[in-house]
């Protein structure tokens, strides 16, 4: 991504806390002296944010900025989101910050445990099919043929996860509303719902033409051993 300058990980929450942070995303602007001189909450306002950055780098006596807007070409898993079809939020695979685990049972966390999928899941509920541990952070399977179902309305679903251990791989299957997504792939899916899980990164699964409506997004992975995090939509 063309990222050439230092970037903070807050993985404990310290500056996350210290700025008494309540929002996500949240835009904190911080001139040459360390002084917080404006502050943005949630998405948008991304042309006036450009114009109190390139502010704040000319009062530091930065010269030759340009100060009209970048233009985006934003493709894949960087395009903007479908705001005005996303109804379905972020949501956490880890025992510590999910939301509407559906389950029977519940989670537990830190023990192995056979998960099985409820007869129905309504719009934003997941769930949990074969022998998983779920830990904090994550979900780690334990055995082959486990999946996750999760009923989402949104144009992109998206899955942070990768193998458990560096340099080994774990195939998968995608099914939305129980058939293969054909047109509806993501870019790490074929038309059949195939794809390999390589590395710890973020897997665009689905994006699915209109009209938008509500699916039910189903995974099955054919080894043990991948991690998964996080669902994001767009």
């Amino acid at each position: 991504m063309r990222i050439d300058y230092p970037v903070a990980v807050d993985s404990d929450y310290t500056i996350w806390r210290a700025f008494k942070n309540q929002y996500w995303p949240a835009l904190y602007f911080i001139d040459a002296q360390g002084r917080v001189r404006h502050h943005h909450f949630g998405e948008g306002s991304y042309e006036q944010s450009e114009m109190i950055i390139q502010a704040l780098l000319a009062e530091a006596g930065n010269s030759g900025i340009d100060r009209e807007p970048v233009s985006v070409n934003a493709r894949d898993i960087e395009a903007a989101a479908d705001w005005g079809s996303l109804k379905s939020p972020e949501n956490y695979v880890g025992y510590e910050r999910t939301q509407n685990f559906a389950s029977p049972g519940g989670a537990v966390l830190g023990n192995p445990r056979v998960y099985h999928l409820p007869p129905m899941l309504r719009l934003n509920e997941w769930a949990l099919s074969g022998d998983w541990t779920v830990m904090k952070e994550g979900a780690v399977l334990n055995k082959p043929n486990g999946g996750i179902a999760y009923r989402f309305h949104a144009r992109d679903l998206h899955l942070v996860m990768g193998p458990a251990k560096p340099g080994t791989s774990v195939r998968f299957r995608v099914l939305i509303d129980g058939r293969p997504p054909g047109a509806a792939h993501g870019i790490d899916v074929d038309e059949q719902g195939n794809g390999t899980v390589t590395e710890q990164r973020l897997y665009q699964l689905v994006r699915q033409p209109k009209p938008i409506v509500d699916r039910q997004f189903e995974i099955e992975f054919l080894g043990s051993g991948v991690e998964a995090f996080a669902f994001t939509f767009g």
